[in-house]
This record gives C-alpha cells, sequence and structure tokens, in this order.
C-alpha cells in the first residue's frame, strides 16, 4: 500500500517534460484563435465591413458573456463528474476541437444585405454558439489542466508560462496577420471568411497535438468518490477567500487586454491614421510580454507570484503615461506597447498557477476537491469582464456618434477613441494593484501543500 501511494506521489508531483509544457501551450495558441478574434477584430469586422451598429454589438457582446458565465460554472460541474480512460479534464481538448473550428468560421458568415434585426439574431446565435457553448466546454478543461498536470509548484510556474508564452503567440499571429490576409484577399467580407477557415483548420490541428501530447497526474483518491451537492460545491467555493481575488484579477486582466486590443484597432485608422499600424503595434507588445513570461518562472519562489503581479503592473501605468506623453507619435506607442506588453507579462504568467494554487487551497479549508470549479468559476470573471470591456467600448463610441461606414468622424467620436485608449488601463492596473495587496496564499502555500500530502497518505481530503 505504501509503496502505491509512493508512486501515486511521485507522479503527482512530475516534472513536466520540455516536450509536454509545449505541446499544452500550443492548446492554448489554438483557443487564442477564437479569444483573440473575438476580444480585438471581431467588433471592427462586424461595424467596418458588414456595417452593424457598435452599439448592437456591445450589446450582444455584454448578454452572450452572461450567458457565457452560466455555462462555465454548468461547464465545472460536468468537468468534476467526468469520467474516462483520458480523465476528467483532457478528453474535452479532442471532443471539442472539430465542432470549435466549425463554429468559429460560421461567425463571419453574417447576412451582408439583410436586416438589421437578421444581422443581430445571427450575430447573437453564432456569438453564443461558439463562446456559451463550444469555447467553454473546450477551454475550461483545458484551463483545468493546469491543477492535473502535477503538483509540484515550480514546474507548474513553469508549465503555465510556457502555455502564455505559446497563447499571445497564437494570439499575436492571428491578429497581426488578419487584415493584411483580409486586405490581400480583396479586403470584403469573403476575405474574412477565406482567412477564418485558415485559421480553423490550424486551430484544429493545434489542439489534436495538445490532446495526445499532455497526461493528468494529479488524481486524488479520496475525492474519486465524494458526493458533493451543488449547494456544498458552492458553500466551499465562495468560502475560498483567495478563488474571489484570482476572480477579479483574471476579469480585469482580460477586461483591460479586450480594450487595449480593441480600441487600439480604431485609433491606428482614425488617429494615426493608418489601421495597418495595428499590427506592429500590437506585435510589439504581445513579443515583449511572451518573451518576459518565459523569465518569470525563475523569479517566482524568490519573490512570489503576487508582488511579480504588484510589480508588472506598474509598468503598465508607466507604459500609458509615456503614450499620453506624444499621443500621436507611432514611435511612441510602439515604445509604450513595449512597457506594457513588459507589464502585463508577470499577471500573465502567474494568474494561472495562482488559481491552480486556489483548487489546493480550497481542498485544505475544505476537504472539498473542485478543481473544474475553481477554474470555471474563476473564469466568470474573464468573460464577464470581456463582455463587460466589449459592451462599454460599443456603448461609449455610438453615444458620439460613431459609424463605421462613414469615411470621416465626428471630433467628439475620435475625442473618445483617445480618451478609452489613454486612460482606461489605468483604471484596470489600480483595481489590479488592490487585488494584489489582498492576495496572500504564495506564503501559505508549503504548509498547504504539505498538510495535503499528510491527508492524502491517510486516504482523507
Amino acid at each position: 500500500m505504501n509503496n502505491v501511494s509512493e508512486v501515486v506521489k511521485s507522479k503527482e508531483d512530475h516534472s513536466v517534460s520540455l516536450r509536454e509544457k509545449i505541446c499544452y501551450g500550443l492548446g492554448d495558441s489554438a483557443c487564442n484563435v477564437v479569444y483573440g478574434l473575438c476580444s480585438t477584430l471581431l467588433t471592427f469586422f462586424y461595424t467596418d465591413y458588414v456595417g452593424v451598429s457598435a452599439a448592437v454589438v456591445g450589446i450582444i457582446f455584454l448578454i452572450t458573456r452572461l450567458f457565457d458565465g452560466v455555462s462555465d460554472i454548468i461547464m465545472g460541474f460536468i468537468t468534476d463528474r467526468t469520467k474516462s480512460k483520458y480523465g476528467k479534464a483532457r478528453p474535452w481538448i479532442l471532443w471539442m476541437s472539430v465542432p470549435y473550428a466549425v463554429t468559429f468560421v460560421l461567425l463571419f458568415f453574417v447576412p451582408a444585405n439583410a436586416s438589421v434585426m437578421v444581422q443581430a439574431i445571427y450575430i447573437f446565435v453564432t456569438y453564443n454558439l461558439v463562446n456559451t457553448v463550444v469555447y467553454t466546454a473546450l477551454n475550461l478543461p483545458y484551463s483545468t489542466m493546469a491543477s492535473l498536470i502535477t503538483r509540484d509548484q515550480k514546474s507548474r510556474t513553469s508549465t503555465q508560462a510556457i502555455r502564455i508564452f505559446c497563447g499571445p503567440m497564437g494570439k499575436m499571429v492571428v491578429t497581426i496577420s488578419t487584415i493584411p490576409l483580409v486586405q490581400a484577399f480583396g479586403n470584403t467580407q469573403r476575405s474574412w471568411i477565406i482567412v477564418s477557415c485558415i485559421f480553423a483548420v490550424a486551430a484544429l490541428i493545434l489542439l489534436l497535438v495538445c490532446f495526445f501530447n499532455i497526461e493528468e497526474r494529479v488524481v486524488i483518491e479520496a475525492a474519486q468518490n465524494q458526493k458533493i451537492s451543488v449547494g456544498q460545491n458552492l458553500k466551499a467555493l465562495f468560502s475560498n477567500q483567495y478563488w474571489a481575488i484570482c476572480l477579479g484579477l483574471w476579469g480585469f486582466m482580460v477586461m483591460m487586454s479586450t480594450v487595449s486590443g480593441t480600441i487600439t484597432t480604431y485609433y491606428c485608422k482614425y488617429l494615426l491614421g493608418n489601421e495597418a499600424l495595428y499590427s506592429p503595434i500590437y506585435a510589439a507588445e504581445l513579443i515583449a510580454q511572451s518573451v518576459l513570461v518565459l523569465i518569470v518562472p525563475h523569479f517566482v519562489l524568490r519573490f512570489g507570484k503576487r508582488n511579480l503581479t504588484l510589480g508588472g503592473i506598474l509598468l503598465v501605468v508607466v507604459a500609458q503615461l509615456v503614450w499620453m506623453s506624444n499621443p500621436l507619435s507611432v514611435p511612441v506607442a510602439m515604445v509604450s506597447a513595449v512597457i506594457r506588453g513588459l507589464g502585463v507579462a508577470p499577471l500573465w504568467a502567474c494568474v494561472f498557477p495562482m488559481i491552480a494554487d486556489c483548487a489546493e487551497f480550497g481542498q485544505w479549508k475544505t476537504h472539498v476537491r473542485q478543481d473544474g470549479m475553481i477554474f470555471s468559476a474563476a473564469s466568470v470573471g474573464s468573460k464577464l469582464g470581456g463582455g463587460l470591456a466589449s459592451a462599454g467600448i460599443g456603448l461609449l463610441m455610438s453615444s458620439v456618434g460613431y459609424n463605421g461606414l462613414a469615411a470621416v468622424q465626428s471630433a467628439e467620436a475620435l475625442a473618445m477613441i483617445q480618451a478609452i485608449c489613454m486612460y482606461a488601463p489605468i483604471v484596470f492596473s489600480a483595481i489590479i494593484v488592490v487585488l494584489c495587496l489582498m492576495y496572500k496564499l504564495d506564503k501559505l502555500y508549503p504548509q498547504v501543500i504539505a498538510d495535503l500530502k499528510k491527508r492524502d497518505e491517510q486516504g482523507i481530503l
């Protein structure tokens, strides 16, 4: 019995190989095909290529995110109760890979000459199908794998760092190549459909590579037979204060990313005079972010996830102040983008390991193991954050008379675009700083793991 226990313990504390880390990260590259376009260029496609009102798009996105948050919770329960030869989270990557590719392409088949109502209904149905159903059923279990691949804190952090390197790389390839590819294929709605097909095939291949090269190792035997009611699950969840903090961190991180990624397109087109500038500016931010993400794990044990995140987010404020010093200068915009990328890197590198740590803390505190619930409930923050950000941009721009099909925008619309671009990241950064100051799990984590290992040996949660 002791030998079996030692084998399980060794497997759970496994040092993940570089190959597995990369293959796991490629799954996030695939996920960022949808996330990347939905959080940056999809609004631009709907307003400037199909001619849908920015307000209509914003409201649809917000309503969808509310549904999406509910579907996350449901998927969390389903993930925790899934039993297959591949585990409880990993098989969903396989099952959802084809639906993910197909529904993504459907986003761009909006009836161009239909009435406003028909277009709105089509966008609502397809956007919900992609995000509320398919993406949730794929990305939630994929994210849950963060706590199931290994329990070793250093290996867990480095695995997630490579994931957060691959994710933005996937997002960068999609976001910076979309406009040039669309223009190369004729700069029409049909061009967007062709480009989406290319991305969908690439994403499908990456998801299959991910599935066949990763493994679930953290299997808590006592949790296999636990029968916890919905009420008990929710009670355990809401008593986990660090889960609540991570929900906020992930939510405002996504909100800031969505606002920056979306509004920069309009800023380049109308303030800097060339929408093609969006690609190099956004690439500068993502490259800086991705490079630093790989370095962050080497400093986690020394400084802690919270402190690294706190220091990085202050750089975001510096980046915005640099841009404000000369808002119409392209070189200044590029420098600001690099600084901002370096600033958000620690948060992106640390937030998923922090959520995984919350799963251990929750089990330690409540004797309930709920990996899927922890990640699903935390992702509600990201979904609501993204929805609120998209809706906010749409409503604010609509309130000043923005018209995507107009050749020239009003002075009020231009002022609104500039204000959102310059000041929104500072507001979000201030909130993230407050949340970081409330997070104290880094110091407690070694004791949590030590206690859980003793319980594992005794066969109790």
